[in-house]
Parts: C-alpha cells; structure tokens; sequence
C-alpha cells in the first residue's frame, strides 16, 4: 500500500444518545469531540439510533409524529391523498 493516502483507522467510541449507550469500534470518521472512556482517550461520535435503542432490535415499536405531521396530512388531503383510504374503500 502507498504511504499518505489513506484514512487513520482507529477507535472510535459511538455513543447513542437516545438511551446513554456508549460501545467502541473502528471507523475512519473524523470527529472534533474526544471522550475517555474505560481509562482512555477515544474520538467520540454521537449517534441517535444503535442496536441498542432501534424497534427492530429491541422488540419496542415506537411511532414518533413529530408536530402532527399526518394529521395536518389527512384534514388538507383527506381521502384523496391517502393510499390506505383508497385500498380499503
């Protein structure tokens, strides 16, 4: 491999922050934030969704409707715009 060209590729600690879980693996992902975790100094990376934390995963459906989004949807569109009024009528 040619010298210079590629990456640094090291510990990372990534840090989901929807349920304070915190796990270490290797990226190459630039991050300004440092974090010491068990003992040393690692680049910290702030995620909003793991394993740890996703309905997949965890057996946990969470329906997020930020602001009411599909009601604002239905009452401007009512019938017309939704795919599920047309398949059920």
């Amino acid at each position: 491999m040619r010298k210079d060209i590629h990456p640094d590729y090291r510990d990372v600690v990534f840090h989901d922050v929807s349920c304070d879980f915190k796990f270490i693996s290797r990226s190459t992902i630039q991050t300004r934030e440092k974090i010491t975790h068990e003992g040393q100094e690692y680049p910290l990376v702030k995620i909003e969704v793991s394993a740890e934390s996703h309905p997949f995963y965890t057996g946990k459906h969470k329906i997020v409707d930020t602001a009411g989004r599909v009601e604002k949807f239905r009452q401007k569109f009512g019938a017309v715009g939704s795919k599920t009024a047309v398949a059920n009528g």
